[in-house]
């Protein structure tokens, strides 16, 4: 046995949601090898007190825009169309694949140290975002968003689609599937039915699943009906686009039709009710979701956005969204939210039997939360502690496959200071030139 958690609270998220007290747990090579309320009579290489601690499965994030990080906060209190159009776009015009790494690595390192161990990602510059992750030990689905305005596209020819295709002869299984690739389609209203149905061909020839944004705004999902008649899940499913197993961010305006549409084609709906929110577009329906039989993840969609990579975060918000919206107190209680954030997320990247619960013979995706902080006591009940109190800060080690990755302020794959004098260097100058002056 290579560690042992000793004497620790233990959240298993598995089918009993089960909650140990004065528990132990086992890793070995990378697995999660030994689970019970009796200490192991095995010696192990190292013991780690629990006492005090909560050891959960890490958190997995099924949307965000890693490389995003330099616009944190460039851009707040607007819509999203003018968020994009007049801030957003503009600068990510500047950036080049030195400035991305750099970024997705500061980004990492925000999701280590808030207890998220795998991402699902969709950006541009994605050799650059999965040589961070390969460096890093954080597990990650990488996509290469396809967006085109034109008339005549041609997937063999469109250099974002080969990007594509060497990002996947590259990168895709790595590490064992530590990194996975995936097609993706950024949205209905930014591509056509040509756009579509090629890239949804190629991810089904090669395996590979669809990551796409779905209902974001109100007018997003009108302006589909008026241009095709069809709603945007509508439209993209009758050219294919969920033919494979596919995620949709967002899905704030989907109708209860396309609710049963995305169910019946196993389309997992990633919720991202801070980015939302802030952006104000709206309330995404999970309850209705849920009884439609979709399954539904978290997301913290980028740190521009947001304005963090703090899953728990999106946790609370989610619960008091649905509260507020329902005026019904009992709407998506604390272990439903919790399961959207593990379980249902390792589902949504198709990592089901490998992460997402403490469970013998899982990936030892682990992270513990110190709760002998004054704002987690008195602890009456664990499942609603994490996620009505705690937050990114109250974690303490993030551990992927075995691997500490993040504790007590060390990162441990990361040389964070080289990172900070990189974004300081030449990331904000690049991107922001003079004006980065102003900013700081």
């Amino acid at each position: 046995m290579d560690t042992l958690f000793s004497n620790v609270t233990v959240v298993t998220m598995d089918e009993e949601l089960r909650v140990l007290f004065s528990a132990f747990v086992g890793v070995t090579d990378g697995k999660i090898s030994y689970l019970s309320k009796e200490a192991p009579t095995e010696q192990p290489k190292q013991i780690i007190n629990g006492e005090g601690m909560v050891l959960m499965p890490g958190l997995i994030n099924c949307h965000t825009h890693l490389p995003m990080s330099p616009l944190r906060g460039y851009a707040d209190d607007v819509d999203l169309a003018t968020w994009l159009n007049d801030y957003i776009f503009p600068r990510e015009d500047r950036l080049d694949g030195r400035c991305v790494k750099a970024a997705t690595l500061l980004s990492i390192a925000e999701c280590l140290r808030f207890g998220t161990t795998s991402v699902s990602d969709m950006y541009y510059f994605c050799d650059e975002v999965a040589q961070a992750v390969a460096e890093s030990g954080i597990k990650a689905n990488i996509s290469r968003a396809i967006t085109y305005f034109g008339d005549d596209f041609d997937f063999e020819k469109d250099s974002r689609c080969q990007e594509l295709v060497a990002l996947k002869e590259k990168w895709h299984g790595y590490d064992n599937s530590r990194i996975r690739i995936e097609a993706a389609i950024h949205g209905e209203y930014t591509s056509n039915h040509q756009v579509w149905e090629q890239v949804s061909d190629y991810a089904k020839a090669e395996g590979l699943r669809m990551h796409v944004h779905l209902s974001e705004t109100k007018s997003e999902h009108e302006g589909a009906k008026e241009r095709h008649g069809l709603t945007p899940a509508q439209v993209l499913d009758c050219h294919r686009v969920f033919d494979v197993p596919a995620i949709a961010a967002h899905c704030v305006w989907v109708e209860d039709e396309d609710m049963q549409l995305l169910a019946k084609r196993g389309v997992t709906a990633v919720h991202n009710p801070c980015s939302n929110l802030k952006l104000a577009s709206g309330c995404a329906r999970v309850q209705d979701m849920v009884k439609a039989g979709m399954n539904v993840a978290l997301g913290t969609d980028s740190n521009a956005s947001n304005n963090t990579l703090d899953l728990f975060e999106e946790i609370r918000a989610a619960t008091y969204m649905a509260k507020g919206a329902s005026l019904d107190p009992k709407a998506l209680p604390a272990q439903a939210a919790l399961l959207m954030a593990t379980v249902c997320g390792a589902r949504a990247q198709g990592r089901q039997d490998e992460c997402g619960m403490i469970k013998l013979g899982l990936d030892a995706d682990l992270i513990l939360l110190d709760f002998t902080q004054p704002h987690l006591m008195p602890c009456h009940n664990v499942m609603s502690h994490l996620a009505y109190c705690v937050n990114g800060h109250d974690v303490v080690m993030t551990m992927v496959r075995g691997k500490i990755l993040y504790s007590a302020g060390k990162y441990h794959t990361i040389d964070l200071n080289a990172v900070v004098k990189e974004f300081a260097d030449y990331v904000m100058p690049k991107m922001f030139g003079r004006e980065e002056e102003k900013l700081g």
